[in-house]
């Protein structure tokens, strides 16, 4: 994981949410954040692409491999814990990529916990990705989100984000 000392330990008040700060992610953690980060991303290859779910579970762990070979220590990528008042309420995953020839800061997983839905924490999780990207010189901010996400297109659209492609498909029975 990418330690740069940056403004990740900073706490940050958005404009009408709670004030929430990112701090890294521990060793202890990793192993329950995988575990987390595999199901979400299964459940929505499942669900949203339309896959079985073994088949989902086997990209999970495939393309979890690919993107994290390192773990913690995979050069790029930072992996942090929302934390809202001093208590954990989600996490976010980031990595320096290049895209089309240009730097991109690129959004592999934010979720916020269940409990914690509804209360502004995902969007100032979102903006505190924008600082990250602002820090590391960055000027863009890329995702990936699953057509059947509304709430999470929704939220990124408030924030200004446009849709740059999309994939559809049609089941034949």
């Amino acid at each position: 994981m990418q330690r740069d000392g940056g403004s990740h330990n900073r706490r940050t008040v958005t404009d009408s949410g709670p004030t929430i700060r990112l701090r890294p992610l521990r060793e202890d953690e990793y192993e329950a954040f995988v575990a987390a980060s595999k199901a979400g991303y299964a459940q929505g290859i499942e669900e949203q692409a339309g896959f079985s779910a073994e088949y989902a579970r086997h990209r999970a762990e495939e393309d979890f491999f690919t993107v994290l070979p390192a773990g913690l220590e995979t050069p790029g990528h930072a992996i942090f814990v929302v934390e809202a008042e001093g208590e954990p309420v989600g996490r976010l995953w980031i990595a320096e990529r290049e895209m089309g020839a240009r730097q991109v800061l690129y959004i592999y997983d934010i979720e916020i916990d269940p409990a914690f839905r509804g209360r502004g924490l995902g969007r100032a999780a979102m903006l505190l990705a924008e600082e990250q990207a602002r820090a590391r010189g960055i000027s863009r901010i890329a995702l990936n989100v699953f057509g059947g996400n509304d709430a999470a297109r929704e939220l990124y659209r408030s924030l200004g984000y446009l849709e740059s492609s999309v994939q559809m498909a049609k089941d034949l029975d």
